[in-house]
């Protein structure tokens, strides 16, 4: 982080360089191209090779450093927390026990007679190098002024003499660290000030240093993160270019993925080709690169969290989860209110917004459904009861009379079926939910309006929208980013037959 901030002129031109080469023009790269031969696209297929734990290792920086610049690029909020042990853990207790074993020791030497200086000078030398850590490039003055009084050769000297004014360097470590921190930290240096005891007061001084050093990461995060948007996709292709180089097998997951895909269109268009009179079926079928990678993107909303994710998606893999986790929540909104409506539609069509406070009853019982704990069967449970409850206020208010008890079962019963497999409500929310994704990534990049909502998903149509939005977004950069790589696997699977040469007709990854 500290290189890439050196000079900011150097940050400019490199971005202007790069900024230059439209991110299309990877999109209208060729299924059937020797990609190979282009700048920024993967390295054609080469027999396996023994991997090295240097290789192996370098592949893990590679993957660390692509994951953490994706990170800082696409979320906002990104940042670096200071987190310590709980107290309460084994971890904490040892932390805990040596660290009081440590200035319990330094506390003894401080008060023999004459004192021992030995660790804490070592201590003096530590804070000095941290604080020359948080300069920026050209502070001379103040670097010169902080190597000059915390110079640990002239304090071992005059410790010797018995001539160390300790308090008189804690006090102009203090006033350093407070023309260097973060206003966030001004209270703290005031603690600091306050503090009488030397050892309690160099513990303090470390503590404060830590939060010290989050700052400055966070601030260099947040000035690098215009920087990575602008070069990410260039960025991202050519980190994953050096994992594959040091890992040859680094798109196993990713070829399993999109074959998948391919074996399922495959059947499908066979499914047709024999309900179809005259069809010929002899002739291969034609399947569309798009429509295939497509479908693989689907798969992503109905995946099990709990295999390994293809390679090529592993930095937005927790936001995959989440989404699917939204999506598996409104989906059960969206048969609460089918099947509410289907029974007792009658009875509240005057009520308006009637369908939002199902929305509001279910939204609460529904939350942390991701979770192990979670009881699902219970919660629908709870639905079906508050939403019994509902229905016969609303109708008591209008001089109606109320839901009879085998109704109110039979209302219950149906909710609390949603969670059974096949269940045909489930089955039909599901479909129309997969339809909407569907035809939103068949949209072109560049138009923003969002598909027509499929009947039965109105209800949800605000969030629905939302979480499309993030997943369109999501699918996008990412085949801007892997679109070579996913070609070379397409034309692969697609056409094994086609010559390696130059492309006859482009054919547009996105």
């Amino acid at each position: 982080l500290n290189d890439d901030q050196n000079s900011d002129s150097d940050s400019s031109r490199l971005s202007e360089s790069t900024a230059s080469s439209s991110d299309s023009e990877y999109s209208r790269q060729s299924f059937n191209s020797d990609s190979s031969s282009k700048p920024s696209s993967p390295a054609s297929a080469s027999p396996p090779k023994i991997i090295t734990f240097d290789e192996l290792m370098a592949a893990a920086r590679n993957l660390t450093d692509l994951t953490l610049a994706h990170e800082i690029a696409v979320n906002a909020n990104f940042c670096i927390k200071h987190e310590d042990f709980p107290q309460n853990s084994f971890a904490g207790t040892v932390k805990q026990i040596v660290h009081k074993a440590f200035w319990d020791h330094l506390e003894s030497e401080l008060n023999e007679d004459p004192p021992e200086y030995e660790h804490a000078i070592k201590l003096f030398e530590e804070i000095k190098e941290i604080l020359l850590s948080f300069l920026t490039p050209g502070a001379n003055r103040i670097q010169n002024q902080i190597c000059e009084v915390l110079d640990t050769d002239l304090i071992r000297q005059q410790a010797e003499h018995n001539a160390v004014d300790i308090h008189g360097l804690a006090n102009y470590i203090i006033n350093t660290m407070g023309k260097l921190c973060a206003p966030v930290r001004d209270n703290d240096i005031k603690q600091l000030k306050a503090t009488d005891n030397i050892v309690e007061l160099l513990r303090q001084i470390f503590r404060v240093l830590d939060l010290m050093k989050v700052d400055m990461a966070n601030y260099t995060i947040q000035n690098l993160r215009p920087y990575l948007q602008r070069n990410l996709v260039d960025y991202e292709r050519t980190k994953f270019q050096e994992i594959l180089e040091e890992t040859p097998s680094a798109l196993d997951l990713t070829t399993e993925w999109i074959k998948e895909s391919i074996e399922d269109e495959l059947s499908s268009v066979s499914d047709e080709s024999s309900s179809s009179p005259g069809a010929d079926s002899s002739s291969k079928p034609i399947i569309s690169p798009t429509l295939v990678l497509n479908n693989s993107y689907l798969k992503l909303l109905q995946w099990d969290y709990r295999k390994t994710i293809p390679e090529t998606l592993i930095t937005d893999e927790v936001r995959l989860q989440e989404l699917r986790e939204k999506l598996n929540q409104l989906k059960i909104i969206a048969c609460v209110c089918l099947i509410t409506n289907n029974m007792v539609g009658a009875a509240i069509v005057d009520v308006p917004d009637f369908a939002d406070q199902l929305k509001r009853i279910s939204v609460p019982l529904l939350e942390g459904m991701n979770k192990k704990t979670f009881d699902l069967k219970e919660a629908l449970n709870a639905i079906g009861v508050q939403i019994c409850s509902k229905v016969n206020r609303s109708l008591t208010e209008r001089g109606l009379p109320t839901l009879n008890e085998e109704m109110q079962s039979n209302l219950m019963g149906q909710i609390a079926h949603i969670v059974e497999e096949n269940n045909p409500v489930s089955s039909l929310i599901d479909k129309r939910i997969q339809f909407f994704m569907r035809s939103l990534l068949a949209l072109p990049s560049f138009q923003k309006c969002m598909p027509t909502m499929p009947g039965g998903l109105s209800v949800i149509q605000t969030e629905m929208e939302f979480v499309g939005s993030q997943y369109a977004s999501i699918v996008n950069f990412n085949k801007q980013v892997y679109g070579p790589f996913y070609a070379n696997i397409l034309r692969k699977l697609l056409f094994p037959e086609a010559p390696m040469g130059k492309a006859e007709t482009a054919t547009p990854i996105n």
